[in-house]
């Protein structure tokens, strides 16, 4: 495949990503990845899923939300990333990547979402009902539910009543920026998004039943189906969805790269009809 580096520009900070193209043969059509929660464009199924995406004929573009990572700088000593991510803008930097697809003669992507991307997928694909296919990697199930640790106690973990009473109080008196300790991934993140987190998040099963589009949902199986439900998602869908629970598999899919990157090429091949090329 060809890559190169692209820079979309937004009302504020740019999103940077890398833009996949088939080396030869027909391009049969493109997809965006949405990346998971402090993830960028280059880990993860960013990673391994261009070249098999590109294999099909798909122009693939993968790029950083300006909720990127956990924090980062860019151009000065200013703080961004992931830690001061609101839904609202994910949201936000999702459509303006569209937006600059369609720019280039792409109009309705496939949509491909890990963990937080799929939730906010969900949201996407409501929003641009011409979507052709969605795919979700371990999406969460978001909603109210979306702070809660499980049994891993990520996020606010035990300290969820603590920590929720401290951001609420931090923002009130206009300190929202102001970074906060937790016990869980991802660590440290700021009051604003704290309370975004637990009050914003798409509801990935009560947004289901108004995707109409064809829809894949992957879960390692040792993700909790409580936390990434796809199963449910299947049953409140409303249209095609399969499911496949992939074996001796995390949440990052590691060691099982290839065998998510061939459920997910199979599956686009036969949903999009694209077995000619």
């Amino acid at each position: 495949m060809r890559t190169q580096l692209v820079t979309i520009p937004t009302d504020t900070a740019p999103l940077e990503g890398a833009l996949h193209e088939p080396d030869s043969g027909p391009v049969t059509g493109a997809a965006l990845y949405f990346h998971g929660n402090t993830m960028n464009f280059y880990v993860g199924a960013a990673r391994f899923l261009p070249p098999v995406l590109t294999r099909l004929g798909l122009v693939c573009l993968a790029f950083n939300r300006r909720g990127h990572d956990i924090l980062s700088t860019r151009n000065s000593r200013t703080p961004e990333g992931g830690a001061f991510q609101s839904t609202r803008e994910a949201i936000a930097d999702n459509r303006i990547a569209a937006e600059w697809m369609k720019a280039r003669g792409f109009d309705a992507p496939v949509v491909i979402g890990h963990s937080n991307g799929g939730m906010l997928g969900t949201r996407h694909v409501i929003d641009h009902p011409r979507t052709p296919a969605l795919v979700l990697l371990s999406a969460g199930r978001g909603g109210k539910n979306a702070g809660t640790g499980g049994r891993e106690g990520l996020f606010a973990g035990d300290r969820m009543d603590d920590l929720t009473e401290r951001a609420r109080t931090l923002v009130k008196a206009g300190r929202g920026r102001e970074l906060m300790f937790m016990p869980g991934w991802w660590y440290v993140i700021s009051a604003e998004s704290f309370l975004d987190r637990i009050e914003s998040v798409p509801d990935t099963i009560a947004l289901a039943p108004s995707i109409k589009c064809p829809v894949l949902a992957v879960r390692g199986d040792k993700e909790e189906a409580e936390r990434y439900p796809a199963e449910e998602f299947q049953r409140h869908a409303g249209g095609r969805c399969a499911v496949e629970i992939v074996a001796d598999c995390d949440h990052f899919y590691n060691g099982r790269e290839h065998v998510v990157a061939n459920l997910v090429a199979t599956w686009l091949e036969m949903t999009l009809n694209l077995g000619a090329r």
